[in-house]
């Protein structure tokens, strides 16, 4: 516990902010319905798929995604740690290490950290490089003190990265000449039994937006038959905090919390297993306060109906001058059940290393006190790399790791493993306001760190995908965006998502209804090109994922070459949104839509030459008569997407609708063919003319119309419009997705300009949408869109981690 480096080395590329300080505008939400907890938002703890939390950089614990893929955002003040100081005769000082009190009175003898030091402006900084965070506090005390945070997440981990736990290690230096005394206190209110829905038939309504969405109420507060015990475990002791159990088996919402630290002869334990969290907090402050001490207090009565009951426990210990000491806590956790729909139960991947009974928080918190220095090292080996490239910004990398915050935050669902699914099904929202699992458009660019990183968990999303291309599911519904009546799920369309948390995620699939997505133009296209994708990022060599995937690759370019209703090779958007643009209309032959057909045609000839040359054999049909038709198609769609679309400057948004708007996205296949060593789907000075046009016109240009009607003298550059006209200005003034800056858009647009040599460009891209997401309070919420008015929409969204293509262009 003794270490002589003062402070710990914290990364220079982190988020930072100064822990007092609030935003004075930041982004509010564009549509009333949409999510809009406001900007207080940190890094998320816990693994993924167990359940995550989070606590903000003013120090309190404010999110709760405890309840696979449902959100609950409360602050619980009485989840806290707590500081006690006696520097040498001096007065001592206590601090709950928040510096916001209760605003419903609680708590009221507590002293709440304070916004600004002792002749400083700041009392600390609050930083985060994803999966760890440090609170830096600074002017308060006469002890240095740093609290790092963390969960055991890392690149090629399976195992460790699902666990429910966060590490939170203390650092305190004594810079004095004189001893100083130190007690860290860690209290938690017991919540076990909250996350799980109170309303058990949720009834599923049609937002103002035309999405569909369900009644959701966590069980707060709910905390009768809660009780706390006090562990002491050979070097280990804390407070587990439980449930009494009704049920045989253990039912969502039911388990465990537990915290705890390491004890040894050179520090004081001290603990209280049941105070009034709704009360003054008297009850432990009056101990801590005066000495930093607890009166060691044990009682295990469960709570009454109405009762709230919360666990304290505190080490107290001595720093000589000059000296540092090193105090590790820990919080686990273990709720092994999600519930999705009545009597639709899945155990969460971590069970399959700690069991499903519920009853092993206090076996994860063994796990982590003697793994918590391997899993840092583990977690700054994966890091170093990046970091020490000096050819990337200290913003690229802070964005880089901080948006696969999602990962964990994103209503994530991690399975236990099967003799089907080996690495168990993995799922992560489209984002919050939309709540459905892995969007097949949006992670087209979304899925790259996934695929990049936990390549294995992307092959399992794909693979649900291939199992869903041929089921059906004729139930009617009501389409969202023009009240027409259409199927759930036609057989051997891709469907849009695989399914929401209130249903049964992979297995009912196309959950939204706000379009007809059996109707959609890009994702059976889609589909293709992420499954040659991750088996080229995988090494080349995976056949039998290759193998899984042939029959639906099949399937699903058969049903959507019916929509090429003139025979001419191509298939035709609707008139209606039919793609990932889903407000916007295209018509005809669209270079979006095209593109990425002609792509995965190409796509697919090499999927199954690759089939054919390892000898895999079908069941029905032949590859060699699937590549002759793919070929034909190619040969006469080709030449017939460069005849309609392009203008000699730019490729058309489409053939029929007279649009002469620039899309942002317009080659996003040809972004594909070249990043999967495919032949071009259009000619290289093509590509060249309608990126830089797409750069000056959706970005500088449009970027500079902005500028002219507004009051600062600093142009404020906020990204890329989806599609405006080729000065910059807006086709439509009210259109709503061509004029919004969507971020993984940018990011996926950025990839494609450094694939083309334009990297100035794509990183001033980047930059100014990374600044507004980190500058603006949007932080560990990013949306999909930005609009120039201040506003955003779809917070927590799945589509940004799309930047991790843009670090795969530049590897």
């Amino acid at each position: 516990m003794i270490n002589p480096s003062p402070r710990p080395q914290i990364p220079s590329c982190t988020w930072n902010r100064p822990i007092n300080l609030g935003w004075d505008k930041p982004y509010t939400v564009r549509y009333p319905s949409n999510l809009d907890d406001g900007p207080w938002h940190g890094m998320p703890l816990g693994g993924f798929g167990a359940g995550c939390l989070g606590r903000s950089s003013r120090g309190d614990f404010n999110l709760w995604h405890i309840d696979g893929g449902e959100h609950t955002f409360k602050s619980l003040p009485a989840c806290q740690f707590s500081v006690f100081e006696q520097a040498g005769n001096s007065a001592p000082q206590a601090y709950a290490m928040c510096t916001e009190p209760p605003e419903d009175g609680t708590l009221s003898t507590w002293q709440w950290y304070p916004k600004t030091g002792k002749g400083t402006e700041s009392s600390g900084t609050y930083h985060a490089l994803y999966p760890r965070s440090w609170f830096v506090y600074d002017g308060v005390f006469q002890a240095q003190l740093t609290c790092e945070q963390f969960s055991p997440i890392w690149a090629d981990n399976y195992q460790e990265s699902s666990y429910p736990v966060g590490v939170f290690e203390w650092t305190a230096h004594n810079p004095t000449d004189q001893p100083i005394t130190l007690s860290i206190m860690l209290t938690w209110q017991n919540s076990v039994g909250w996350f799980t829905n109170a309303i058990k038939t949720p009834q599923v309504k049609v937002r103002d937006d035309g999405s569909p969405v369900y009644e959701y109420q966590p069980r707060w507060k709910d905390s009768t038959g809660n009780l706390n015990q006090w562990i002491v475990d050979h070097f280990r002791a804390g407070c587990l905090l439980d449930r009494v159990r009704i049920h045989d088996e253990v039912q969502e919402g039911e388990g465990q919390w537990a915290i705890a630290t390491i004890t040894n002869p050179s520090v004081e334990v001290f603990y209280h297993t049941r105070w009034n969290p709704a009360g003054s907090g008297e009850e432990i402050w009056d101990n801590f306060a005066f000495d930093g001490s607890l009166r060691d207090k044990e009682d295990e009565t469960p709570a009454d109906p109405g009762e709230q009951i919360a666990a304290a426990m505190t080490i107290r210990f001595t720093v000589r001058p000059g000296r540092t000491r090193k105090i590790p806590f820990v919080l686990a956790w273990d709720f092994p059940v999600t519930e999705f729909a009545t009597g639709v139960n899945y155990y969460r991947r971590y069970t399959d290393f700690f069991g499903r009974t519920g009853n092993n928080a206090w076996s994860i918190v063994r796990t982590a006190l003697k793994h918590d220095d391997t899993w840092k090292e583990q977690i700054q080996s994966w890091q170093e790399l990046t970091l020490k490239n000096a050819n990337l910004p200290d913003w690229f990398k802070m964005a880089l790791f901080n948006e696969l915050y999602i990962l964990a935050d994103g209503g994530t669902l991690w399975t236990a493993a099967s003799e089907t699914d080996g690495i168990g099904q993995f799922g992560v929202l489209e984002c919050l306001d939309y709540r459905w699992y892995e969007s097949l458009d949006v992670r087209l660019y979304g899925s790259f760190a996934l695929a990049m990183l936990w390549p294995k968990l992307d092959k399992a999303v794909l693979e649900a995908y291939a199992r869903a291309i041929p089921t059906s599911d004729n139930t009617p519904r009501i389409i969202g965006y023009n009240q027409a009546s259409a199927i759930r799920k036609a057989a051997n369309a891709t469907p849009h998502d695989l399914g929401a948390p209130n249903e049964h995620p992979w297995e009912k699939t196309n959950y939204t209804s706000y379009q007809d997505c059996n109707l959609w133009k890009d994702l059976g296209s889609d589909f293709v090109l992420q499954v040659y994708r991750d088996y080229l990022l995988t090494g080349a060599t995976d056949i039998e994922f290759l193998s899984e995937c042939w029959s639906a690759i099949v399937k699903t370019l058969a049903y959507l070459k019916e929509f090429d209703l003139d025979g001419d090779g191509i298939p035709e958007n609707s008139g209606a949104p039919d793609q990932t643009f889903d407000d916007w209309r295209l018509q005809g032959v669209s270079a979006y839509c095209g593109g990425l057909w002609l792509a995965a045609l190409e796509a697919a000839i090499a999927i199954g030459e690759i089939l054919i040359n390892h000898g895999v054999e079908l069941e029905d049909g032949d590859f060699e008569s699937a590549i002759a038709t793919y070929k034909s198609w190619l040969e006469q769609s080709k030449p017939l997407y460069q005849e309609k679309l392009w203008n000699g400057q730019y490729y058309q948004l489409d053939s029929e609708s007279g649009s002469n708007v620039v899309m942002a996205d317009q080659l996003c296949g040809q972004f594909y063919a070249r990043l999967l060593n495919l032949p071009d789907i259009v000619p290289n000075d093509c590509v060249e003319s309608a990126l830089k046009t797409v750069y000056d016109s959706c970005f500088l240009k449009f970027n500079q119309k902005l500028s002219q009607h507004s009051e600062s003298l600093t142009p404020t550059f906020i990204g890329a419009a989806n599609g405006v006209l080729a000065d910059g200005s807006p086709e439509n003034p009210q259109a709503t997705h061509p004029l919004e800056v969507w971020t993984g858009i940018n990011f996926g647009l950025a990839a494609f300009m450094i694939q083309m040599g334009m990297k100035d460009e794509a990183f001033q891209l980047t930059e100014a949408v990374v600044q507004q997401i980190y500058n603006n309070g949007l932080q560990f919420r990013t949306p999909e869109a930005i609009t120039a008015a201040g506003t955003f929409r779809a917070s927590h969204y799945l589509r940004a981690m799309a930047i991790w293509a843009i670090y795969l262009m530049i590897k």
